[in-house]
């Protein structure tokens, strides 16, 4: 693991520009992204131990753009798990490295002796992935999410994991002028999103990017596209749809392990991950001023990139 000498103290933490995060817990601009200082550590400790095989896949994503969905379509196109989703939550199934390392769950060891092809998550910026990610064959399935939905399912979220025993909500508004400055866990979102973008445009054979609307309008089509660059593709019909339903919002949603229990991490329980699933949720929460105030940011910050996102 990271020496202890590697991993940031308290007293380095505390110079590094910070914000509290929700009223309960600081977060810390490091590198240019923000998150938990748990996190920094299992970054830091990720990027010193992870060695990766050329045949390892590495799906990424800033936090609440389709996430849980990505693992367990993966999941079933590799047939990685003999229907664990069935008895596990998608995130006991595909493993986020940085909050393993955290944690102290995983070790070098424990990577070197599982079997090929690997299947592993991060929510870091491409930035601060180990060297040996960008530098080797291995492959990269990264998905994003129109920024007005990605903000009010982060909104929900975390309403539900840190506003507990009948607090009132945190204000809407405050985190969405967070949101739009970026000062969040794993922001600057547009800057996330925009390094992931221009790398797959260089490197298509090693980076797939996917949008979560583009998944929701055509899921047989984007399905099958993944499951081709995965090299697993799919013989036909019958597989597709049983990708597509083995990995379903409605059934992941209705099993018992998604209804009840924790994740390890933060205990999380394991329902917060199904709340909604659709697109254009923001429409419920947005003024108009609000909408017209993301979409002018989003304008300028894509420029010229290429990219867009259906609103």
């Amino acid at each position: 693991m990271a020496t202890a000498s590697s991993i940031p103290s308290q007293e380095l933490l505390d110079q590094l520009p910070k914000h509290l995060h929700w009223e309960a817990y600081n977060i810390y601009q490091w590198e240019g992204f923000w998150y938990p200082a748990a996190v920094i550590r299992g970054m830091l400790a990720f990027r010193s131990n992870y060695k990766a095989r050329c045949d390892d896949v590495i799906l990424a994503s800033s936090l609440k753009t389709g996430t849980t969905w990505l693992k367990a379509l993966c999941a079933c196109i590799m047939d990685y798990h003999d229907d664990q989703l069935s008895s596990k939550n998608p995130h006991l199934v595909v493993k986020t490295l940085e909050y393993e390392f955290a944690g102290e769950t995983l070790n070098p060891d424990d990577l070197s002796g599982m079997p090929s092809p690997r299947l592993f998550h991060t929510h870091l910026p491409y930035s601060a992935l180990p060297e040996s990610i960008k530098n080797s064959e291995c492959k990269i399935v990264y998905i994003t999410r129109n920024p007005s939905d990605t903000m009010v399912s982060g909104w929900h979220y975390f309403n539900k994991i840190l506003r507990r025993n009948n607090q009132d909500p945190y204000p809407f508004e405050k985190e969405y002028n967070n949101f739009c400055a970026g000062v969040h866990s794993y922001g600057p979102f547009f800057d996330h999103v925009l390094r992931y973008w221009s790398e797959s445009l260089k490197t298509p054979n090693k980076i797939l990017f996917l949008k979560y609307e583009e998944l929701k309008r055509d899921p047989k089509g984007q399905v099958k596209r993944l499951a081709s660059f995965l090299g697993q593709p799919l013989a036909g019909e019958d597989e597709v749809d049983k990708v597509i339903w083995g990995s379903s919002f409605e059934r992941l949603k209705n099993l018992e392990v998604n209804k009840n229990g924790e994740l390890p991490f933060g205990n999380v329980p394991n329902s917060a991950f199904f709340r909604l699933g659709k697109v254009g949720d923001w429409e419920n929460y947005f003024t108009a001023e609000m909408k017209q105030g993301l979409d002018e940011i989003t304008r300028m910050k894509l420029e010229g990139s290429g990219l867009d996102f259906e609103s």
